[in-house]
């Protein structure tokens, strides 16, 4: 496609050449090419944080994102900055790419922590409530309740609340609880002697996880609009009804945060399910990471609960509001106002699938490739319901990541088990807080008559495959789906991603082999199209770059455009820096983690990094490179990073028919690249730059542009 043509590369008469090219691997001991993966990741949170203050944006959706940075914090410190711990209990002498050791991480870390956590509050108290109580939303006082709503909060304490509290006093009857991780606690400071004569001074009272932490007041006593009340102040307002006779003097929320990452010795194991089970029963007792308490909470507290948790002061954190703002996620369902969310749209059914054909139908005629959410991801549903009701399929083989609960694609494969057709499942239940749920997956295919599998042993199934083997005359059809994203409804409403839907009989051959290494033993399967992690996806992608060199050098156009979530895989990195110095155009969509740093002259000054952060989870993997106007494009399941290329199974997948090409070029790549309102600009201090129209600029918003013209998609 003409118009993302670089410049001809420099140095035309230097054509080079692969050994040249290791020679001259510059960045491996430069430690400042490299930005902290943990530091990149943090700053995503921030952007993240700032959708909140998007005034373009409708206001509960602003809401949605003060809570999904919640969330997304509690996840960096329960796998990052409890790996990071470990790695300084070990004393490993590791240190990342940019050649930080764990203990200057953490450091940084907690910096930057504390002022996320402050600004996050700020943003929640003073610019998001006021908003909403602008529109008649109000999250009511305790001093603001009328003498109705104090009555009936009393009624709901007594009758919701107090019947399943049980507050523990401590004493040395009643030492300091295992507290469950990530679990609302809160501590109370008594005056006085109970019945038994104990004076301890202190109790802490658990909040059970069935109690939700917001409530609606009835529209009869509440006024006009819409009033709530926190778990918090309800228990605040009562506590001294949990400890009758004695006196309350301080009534302080706190939460404590704890390593949540499994890790289970393959290698010692018989049965990883077995064992994963009994992991999961231990996950919410892991060690103490993170101490949050309520910020009125006095200084002597704090000191006895950082006692109690086994961690130091700059791992507690103060919160000026609710602990866990990521529980007030239901909020958002109580409220009925459309007119602040965003409009519904309704995705779009690809033009073959329209007239009601059979989809086996479909496909022998020409490849579906579906871009969600703008595309709907029913057809990938039916694939599999039309599977498991046709008589003439033999067979159904599917990966399963992420399913989500109650999946109709997994009651699907179960009716097929039970009707007599060949099903496999591979199920990964490693996949980090879903095992629960992938194990019950597992168990009920497998009680269904399903042959379930968990994979390779040392490498989570990471590919998103499914393949169906259809009898039609006297030959058997392989008919596949391959996709960058989960097989979770859910997700694929609010995450971008592509699918192949295909009966490309190279590719059904490709899918099959890759089948085979999951559920067989045997040496590596060499592939025809497909390319795969850990065997040939990370080699590929280094010889496509070095191509690219290579042309530029001898004076003709060199171009790559990369789109994925996470980039930090340090010899792709440094391919890319060396393509860069070679005059190959490089533009990288990276949502998240990105560990290069472009703009750096004579290193890096042709790479161009940009973050889409906006309505849809950016989670679409697609690597292009333009190879002398031949436009080799792949779509996959992996990100450029260490684990997905050399710890897991991932598949990448061609997209070879011309018009399909140009559309995801046009779509999936140049849409984002042109984006100046959702865009940040990835700067050579490794800060982040929000992009934004000049006066004489039209607005282009990838994600705006993509709901206007998802029925041409």
């Amino acid at each position: 496609m003409s118009d993302i043509i670089a410049s001809k590369g420099a140095n035309s008469d230097n054509k080079g050449s692969k050994n040249e090219m290791e020679k001259d691997d510059l960045s491996s001991n430069k430690t400042e090419l490299f930005i902290n993966r943990e530091l990149s990741l943090l700053k995503f949170n921030h952007r993240v944080l700032q959708l909140a203050l998007d005034e373009s944006l409708p206001l509960l959706e602003r809401m949605k994102f003060i809570f999904i940075c919640s969330s997304n914090l509690d996840e960096f410190f329960e796998v990052r900055v409890s790996g990071l711990k470990q790695k300084v209990l070990r004393q490993s002498g590791y240190s990342e790419a940019d050649g930080l050791e764990p203990e200057e991480i953490l450091s940084k870390i907690h910096t930057i922590c504390h002022d996320l956590v402050e600004e996050t509050y700020r943003v929640f108290n003073d610019v998001l409530l006021p908003l909403l109580s602008q529109e008649h939303i109000h999250f009511s006082r305790r001093s603001e309740w009328t003498e109705q709503q104090s009555a009936w909060v009393a009624q709901l304490f007594h009758s919701e609340v107090m019947p399943v509290l049980s507050p523990i006093g401590l004493d040395l009857a009643h030492p300091f609880p295992q507290l469950i991780n990530k679990s609302l606690h809160f501590i109370i400071e008594l005056d006085g002697k109970d019945a038994f004569g104990r004076d301890s001074g202190l109790a802490v009272v658990h909040m059970p996880r069935s109690l939700p932490r917001i409530f609606k007041i009835p529209g009869d006593i509440s006024g006009e609009g819409d009033h709530f009340v926190l778990l918090s102040a309800i228990i605040h307002t009562h506590a001294s009804a949990l400890f009758p006779g004695m006196s309350v003097k301080g009534c302080y929320q706190f939460r404590l945060t704890r390593d949540s990452d499994l890790w289970v010795d393959e290698e010692e194991v018989e049965d990883l399910a077995t064992a994963l089970k009994t992991k999961l029963k231990k996950r919410d007792f892991g060690a103490s990471v993170r101490l949050e308490v309520a910020d009125n909470c006095p200084q002597h507290i704090q000191d006895f609960l950082l006692q109690k948790c086994q961690l130091e002061p700059h791992e507690l954190y103060q919160t000026n509001g609710p602990v866990n703002l990521n529980r007030l996620f239901q909020f958002l369902g109580l409220v009925t106002r459309p007119d602040l969310s965003f409009k519904p749209f309704a995705p779009n059914i690809p033009a073959p699938l329209r007239r009601g054909r059979l989809i086996f139908d479909a496909l022998k005629q020409k490849d579906i490739l579906l871009f969600h959410p703008y595309d709907s991801f029913q057809p990938v549903i039916d694939f599999v319901k039309a599977a498991a009701a046709d008589p003439d399929v033999l067979a159904i083989k599917q990966t399963f990541y992420r399913s989500g609960n109650n999946s109709e694609m997994v009651r699907a494969l179960l009716n097929a088990a039970r009707s007599g057709k060949e099903v496999t499942a591979v199920v990964e239940l490693r996949a980090r807080f879903d095992e629960q749920g992938n194990i019950e997956v597992a168990t009920q295919l497998q009680d269904a008559g399903a042959q379930v599998v968990y994979g390779v042993i040392g490498h989570k199934t990471h590919a998103k495959m499914v393949m169906i083997v259809r009898r039609e005359g006297n030959k058997l059809v392989r008919y596949v789906h391959l996709g960058t994203g989960n097989y979770h409804s859910g997700t694929a409403k609010l995450y971008t991603d592509m699918g192949l839907m295909t009966a490309d009989s190279v590719i059904g051959e490709d899918v099959h082999k890759v089948f085979q290494q999951l559920t067989g033993m045997g040496k590596a399967i060499k592939l025809s199209k497909l390319l795969q992690s850990p065997f040939t996806l990370h080699k590929r992608m280094r010889d496509f770059i070095e191509r690219e060199v290579t042309n530029a050098k001898a004076g003709k156009a060199a171009r790559i455009i990369l789109k994925m979530n996470s980039l930090t895989d340090r010899r792709l990195i440094n391919a890319l820096y060396l393509a860069s110095k070679a005059g190959v155009k490089i533009d990288l969509i990276i949502r998240g983690i990105c560990c290069l740093r472009p703009g750096v002259p004579g290193i890096s000054e042709n790479i161009r990094v940009l973050s889409i952060v906006g309505r849809f989870l950016e989670h679409t993997r697609i690597f292009y490179f333009y190879n002398d106007a031949k436009e080799d494009l792949y779509c996959s399941s992996a990100d450029w990073m260490e684990r997905n290329l050399y710890k897991r199974v991932e598949v990448c997948f061609p997209i070879e028919d011309p018009k399909k090409r140009q559309w995801v070029i046009k779509y999936g790549l140049l849409a984002h690249i042109d984006d100046n309102v959702a865009a940040w600009e990835l700067q050579e201090d490794g800060e982040y730059q929000k992009m934004s129209p000049q006066p004489d600029e039209t607005k282009r918003a990838a994600q705006t542009l993509l709901l206007q013209e998802r029925n041409q998609l």
